[in-house]
């Protein structure tokens, strides 16, 4: 009944079929099976949802109170905006399906970053500086590694109108706010530079095949294969250069050895190094509890970024909990260039990884009584507090199992608020 499906090639939702072939497929489950959700799919229960619901609303307001504006884009989307500049990279991990209204392909957002491009460049069309953050889920068709799901929520904030300096720190002094505000530990920050390999690789001048093995290469880490793919490239050429940066990365002393490899270069590679020192030392002034690091085969989003990059990680979790970079050709793709860079990160992942404390007011249980005057005192502690009123099926039900430390007690004619025994 269902078609195969490469995991190479991107996953389709059929939104018709006869009904035969839905009825077959109803068949085939039992009765035991229907609760049953995709892999990579799940539930968020109590407590885990509160948790998650409260970070998301912390880290809205921290952006909130950086001016910047909140924005719920769709969670569908024609592809043609999805899949432009950003989403490329995005086509395999984003689910499409055919609108009914049109017949034209839509796809369910992957990612939110080219969403927010859109509504800057055409929907808000505003001149000069703006400031936009977002929340929600992004579906993906398979998880990006064995520890995450494929419905992860999504927050970020995008600078967009600025291709100064100073908007670079700002996003990363942003995002490390979000990260303190999670309750992370220790973070550690890896600075890197897209303008470094660009310039190396196009100095090259190698052929189509060799800068593909070799950009894989990179990305992966693998030294023993850059040193068979440019070990004859002759010391000081671009190949050796990229060969030598292949194994350098870690703090201050990195960029110090970068510096001393890409000696005699471009002036543009100078330019980069110098803003990844200039950066680094900032933000080591306002958040002296953050390692930083410098990683000069870090290739994410090569494709679309075009300056700065850097992503965040915590000891004893390999992925990034927090990512981002420059990208100041997207908006040109939607009709109006715009520099621009931001900052993602996974609230769920956040939530699991932090040591954040949520406090919970505990609840006030109200009686099963048809009584006016309870009614209104019910009423009126709701506005400050969480009230849970007994149901006729709660007879003989301990109110302390429904979380609750307090309850409403008749003292004559009035109502009080007790402590539970």
């Amino acid at each position: 009944f269902l078609p195969r499906m490469s995991p190479y090639k991107p996953a389709y939702f059929f939104c018709t079929t006869s009904r035969s072939v839905r009825d077959g497929l109803r068949n085939l489950m039992t009765v035991s099976d229907r609760w049953l959700l995709p892999d990579g799919v799940e539930d968020i229960l109590p407590p885990l949802a509160g948790q998650i619901e409260s970070l998301r609303r912390d880290v809205m307001d921290t952006c909130q109170r950086w001016g910047y504006q909140l924005v719920i884009p769709p969670l569908i989307e024609y592809l043609e905006s999805l899949f432009t500049g950003t989403g490329h990279d995005l086509e395999l991990q984003t689910f499409k399906l055919t609108d009914q209204l049109t017949g034209r392909m839509m796809g369910v957002r992957a990612d939110m970053t080219p969403q927010a491009a859109r509504i800057d460049a055409h929907t808000l069309g505003q001149e000069g500086i703006t400031r936009l953050c977002y929340a929600g889920h992004v579906l993906h068709t398979r998880p990006k590694h064995m520890l995450t799901g494929r419905t992860p929520i999504q927050a970020g904030c995008e600078l967009f109108g600025s291709a100064s300096e100073s908007a670079d720190l700002e996003v990363i002094s942003l995002m490390l706010e979000a990260l303190r505000v999670a309750g992370l530990p220790r973070v550690h920050l890896d600075l890197a530079h897209v303008s470094i390999y660009e310039g190396l690789i196009g100095e090259a001048e190698f052929d189509r095949d060799t800068s593909a093995a070799i950009f894989d290469a990179m990305a992966r880490k693998s030294v023993p294969e850059l040193d068979r793919l440019l070990g004859d490239c002759p010391i000081g050429s671009a190949g050796a250069r990229l060969r030598e940066l292949a194994r350098v990365s870690g703090g201050p002393e990195a960029l110090a050895e970068a510096r001393r490899i890409l000696s005699g270069a471009s002036d543009n590679l100078s330019a980069a190094l110098d803003q990844l020192g200039r950066v680094a030392e900032m933000l080591e002034r306002d958040f002296p509890e953050v390692s930083f690091g410098f990683d000069f085969c870090e290739l994410r989003g090569y494709n679309y970024h075009t300056g700065l990059v850097f992503a965040a990680y915590v000891p004893g979790h390999g992925d990034s909990v927090a990512k981002g970079g420059r990208y100041d050709a997207i908006g040109s793709d939607f009709g109006r260039a715009r520099p621009a860079t931001g900052f993602s990160l996974d609230i769920r992942a956040l939530v699991t990884l932090g040591k954040r404390s949520v406090c919970r007011s505990k609840a006030v249980w109200a009686p099963a009584d048809n009584d006016a005057t309870l009614e209104q005192v019910v009423s009126e502690l709701r506005m400050t507090e969480v009230v849970v009123r007994a149901l006729p099926e709660d007879n003989g039900v301990d109110p302390s199992t429904r979380g609750c430390d307090r309850k409403l007690v008749k003292q004559g004619d009035h109502w009080i608020v007790q402590t539970l025994s």
